[in-house]
Formats: C-alpha cells, structure tokens, sequence
C-alpha cells in the first residue's frame, strides 16, 4: 500500500495534476511495501513550475524550500551543475629541491615557506604528494605505537645538541624542550653543558612555569635519568626517580627503536633553533633564549 504520509513528492504530484504539469513518479519497493518516495527529478519539477507560471515564492511555500533554493534551481534551469575539479597544483622542482634542503627536510617548514614567501597556497598533503613525486622525503615511516590521547596525563622531554658561534667561535649548545602532550604547552631552554643536576633545575623551572605536572614523562633512553634497562624495562636512577616523586609524575622510557614516539619534541626544538631564534640575531649573540607557553 502507499504511504498515506505527506512528503514533497506527493505535495509535488498534486501541484502538478492542479496546473497540468507532468511530473515522472518513482516507486520502488521497500521491505515489501510500495511506497512513493519522491518525484523523479525534484529539481526538474520545481523549473517545470516555474516555467508554467507559479512563484517562486509559491513553489517555496508549497513544496517546503527555501526560496533560496527555489532561486538557485530556477537560475540553473533544473539542472544539477557539474563541479569543475580544479587542475592539479604545479610546482617547480628545482624550488622544491632547494627549499626541502634549506628546510634540513622539514615538509612542514617548506609548507611554510611556501606559503609565506613564494605566495602558492596547497594544502600539506598536496605539498608531501609533490615531494614524493620529486623523490624526496621517502616513504612514510611506519607507526612505532598507539597511544590513547589524555588531556594532562603525559610529558615528553628530549634534548638536542646544536653548533653555533657565539662571539665568534663555534659552541655547542643543549636544547632542552618539555612538552606537555595533546596540546601547545612547552618550555625550551638552552645550556651550555647539560648534566643531571641542570636537567633537574629545568624540569623545576618549566613545571613552576607551567602550575602543572603531567602523570608520567616519556624520555629517551638516556643516563641521565636512567640507570640500566631500556623501554618498558628502564630502571630509573633513585634520585631522579625522589625528584620526579616530589613533583607528582614518573620517568617512563620510549622503547628502542621509538624515538618517534616523542617525535614532535625534536621537531620543534629543530625548528626554533634554527629558523626562527639564533640564526636572526646579529647583536646579542651571548644571549641564550628561554621559549615558555602556557
């Protein structure tokens, strides 16, 4: 039996028989029951009304659309326009091959770059497509782990060594970065020698910043913090396991192999260094920065 519900079909049918507008009726079946579902091509229908006269206020009012909608089929016709996929992003190779190798091989930073200062607008994931199609950047690596985001519960920390002359001679310098996951809090600062001691006067400078402490803080395998063992098997070294007591978290150890795990850490500490802070300062070159966001 047909549906004795109103839908706009039917309401569309009845108009149609009142101004003598033939109007095509689809029927199909559903479990079992004949039901009329809708006019074949709504869009045809509400030109054919318009055509024979009616408002497009009235088709609007009768048929439950907005005139909006009853505009945009009118001014298309009845016919549903067909969207022009637009042509695929072109990008020289040579500037790609040489802002990929300005960039240390940060996609990211050549995506900026891009933007920025070429002044081409592509999404992130046409730019690594590009690169790929050039060679470069290689295959994806596989994912080391899955891990739940929870807001608040984990840090990671990881430290990096970096050359810069400072008065003139060449230093080296320990980038030591904190980052709190599943957000945009981090703290970085720079030593000249980085030892325990230091990493326990920076792990007590950045939580005092930050009011918080997260559960537990993935780091690398490193003597720092451990004794023996490594990844899940780490055995932490006591005095930094009393130290990270008193401020309420726990030293956990990336399994090896995993150094993505912490990933992200070594990328913005790569990219503060050496795009945006040191390389820039002409004067100053004694200072060290601190970079603190909470």
């Amino acid at each position: 039996m047909l549906d004795p519900r109103p839908d706009q079909a039917a309401v569309a049918l009845r108009i149609g028989a009142e101004w003598g507008i033939e109007l095509r009726q689809v029927v199909f079946q559903e479990h079992g029951s004949a039901m009329v579902q809708r006019v074949g091509d709504k869009r045809s229908a509400v030109y054919q009304m318009h055509l024979a006269g009616m408002s497009r206020r009235e088709i609007s009012r009768r048929l439950g659309i907005s005139r909006t909608t009853v505009g945009d089929i009118v001014d298309q016709q009845g016919v549903m326009p067909q969207a022009a996929r637009k042509d695929k992003i072109h990008i020289d190779g040579d500037l790609l091959r040489r802002l990929y190798r300005e960039c240390n091989g940060w996609a990211e930073r050549v995506h900026e770059r891009l933007v920025e200062e070429e002044k081409i607008q592509l999404g992130y994931s046409t730019l690594t497509r590009l690169l790929r199609e050039e060679g470069l950047g290689g295959p994806p690596n596989a994912r080391c782990d899955h891990v739940p985001d929870e807001p608040g519960k984990e840090m990671q920390h990881d430290t990096s060594v970096y050359q810069v002359k400072l008065a003139g001679q060449a230093v080296k310098l320990n980038a030591s970065l904190l980052y709190l996951r599943y957000s945009k809090r981090r703290y970085l600062k720079f030593y000249r020698v980085f030892n325990r001691f230091f990493m326990k006067c920076f792990f007590h400078e950045a939580l005092s910043f930050w009011e918080h402490a997260a559960s537990w803080c993935v780091i690398d395998n490193t003597n720092l913090a451990r004794l023996r063992g490594s990844g899940s098997q780490a055995v932490i070294v006591p005095e930094m396991v009393a130290f990270a007591q008193g401020y309420g978290f726990q030293f956990v150890c990336h399994a090896i192999g995993h150094a993505n795990r912490k990933d992200w850490v070594a990328y913005y500490t790569s990219f503060v260094f050496s795009e945006r802070t040191l390389p820039k300062r002409s004067g100053a070159e004694s200072f060290l920065p601190r970079h603190g966001t909470g």
